[in-house]
């Protein structure tokens, strides 16, 4: 694979830890030095969880979702995916081409020794997750929460409109999207690149998928086209539509319950 060519040849990472409430918040740094923070909580099968666009690890925190986890006997494991939250925001281009969140997620796995998890993303981090799915073995079950089918298509029209809004040029849709990020003090250099270098899972591509994933979506969630048509793309998937739109499904407990049953 490509990735493995691109970004594992340094194959290591140093871990730094220090207390973190329940749990513990820790860092590493990737194949290019960046550092990626993440928190480890709770004890049991692990469970990985991505965060969306303009989100952090954070976000999870007050969530049925994570606390569901925790009480069902899971670890759960959340990162701050490069340029975002406390990891560190890298402004070459370089440091997000070729899939470099997902050679970080190989690498943080890698790290904490783990031979399975399952992993839970929701709206971008649903992207980031199926490109992992298409490589890493060692996920055994898959959640792409908040995301339809159209990010397998390289040229999604979204994702350019977003890049560009980044790099300055706003318009009606993604004007918005840029305020909160600047009222957030989210650097924007980086969501730029983000979006410039977020990773492709072609249809053909998903087709490949042998895991049993769930796509689960808000009913009135089509920000990123159907998550029935993203479901149909997937061998093993299947699909639950639960109530809310695309900024608060996530934190519902039917989300949440939807989730921990399939993940049992």
């Amino acid at each position: 694979m490509k990735i493995f060519k691109t970004h594992l040849f340094p194959f290591f990472a140093f871990l730094l830890f220090v207390n973190f409430g329940n749990g513990q918040e820790a860092s590493f740094n990737s194949f290019d030095g960046t550092k990626i923070v993440y928190t480890d909580e709770g004890h049991g099968k692990p469970v990985l969880l991505l965060h969306g666009f303009i989100n952090t690890r954070k976000n999870w925190d007050k969530t049925e979702l994570k606390k569901d986890l925790i009480a069902e006997g899971y670890r759960v494991i959340a990162p701050d995916l490069r340029g975002n939250g406390d990891s560190e925001k890298p402004q070459e281009d370089d440091a997000y081409a070729n899939d470099a969140e997902v050679t970080d997620l190989m690498l943080l796995m890698n790290h904490l020794e783990l031979k399975k998890y399952k992993a839970v993303g929701y709206s971008r981090g649903s992207i980031v997750l199926a490109k992992l799915v298409t490589i890493d073995k060692r996920i055994k079950k898959a959640v792409l929460g908040g995301m339809g089918i159209d990010f397998s298509n390289p040229n999604c029209e979204r994702r350019l409109m977003f890049a560009e809004a980044f790099a300055g040029n706003t318009n009606e849709i993604t004007e918005g999207a840029v305020t909160y990020a600047k009222s957030i003090n989210a650097d924007l250099r980086s969501l730029h690149l983000q979006q410039k270098y977020q990773p492709v899972t072609t249809k053909e591509a998903l087709k490949t998928i042998k895991k049993r994933v769930l796509v689960i979506a808000g009913e009135k969630d089509l920000d990123n086209g159907s998550p029935a048509e993203l479901q149909k793309a997937i061998p093993r998937a299947r699909l639950q539509l639960v109530p809310g739109d695309h900024n608060g499904t996530y934190k519902t407990a039917a989300f949440s319950k939807a989730i921990i049953s399939f993940l049992r």
